[in-house]
């Protein structure tokens, strides 16, 4: 899971009773994904250039919103934008080897 602030076990206890959060968070083991190599990075570049690119206005109407979206995801998928990575597998070793040590065992 990512680092959201309500991705922690603790916000089990906000959606069940007590008892059935304690069951539930006894069963999960919880693995962090590294801040700097979260995919949701991705996700947030395209939010970004969407919002800079194409909701740089006001757009009052739902119907044109859909079809200026539609058109810009079209535009990128034409161009075939993509994100330029630069964290790779065996950043991620390294930073995780601790981790994979651990699963080894």
């Amino acid at each position: 899971m990512d680092n959201l602030n309500i991705h922690r076990l603790s916000s089990l206890y906000s959606a069940f009773p007590p008892e059935e959060a304690r069951c539930l968070a006894w069963r999960f083991r919880v693995h962090l994904t590294p801040v700097h190599a979260r995919w949701p990075n991705m996700a947030e570049l395209e939010i970004s250039a969407l919002e800079r690119q194409c909701l740089d206005r006001r757009i009052g109407d739902m119907e044109v919103l859909a079809r200026e979206v539609a058109a810009w995801v079209r535009e990128r998928n034409e161009r075939q934008v993509q994100v330029h990575w630069r964290f790779t597998s065996q950043d991620a070793r390294q930073k995780m080897e601790r981790e994979y040590r651990q699963i080894k065992s």
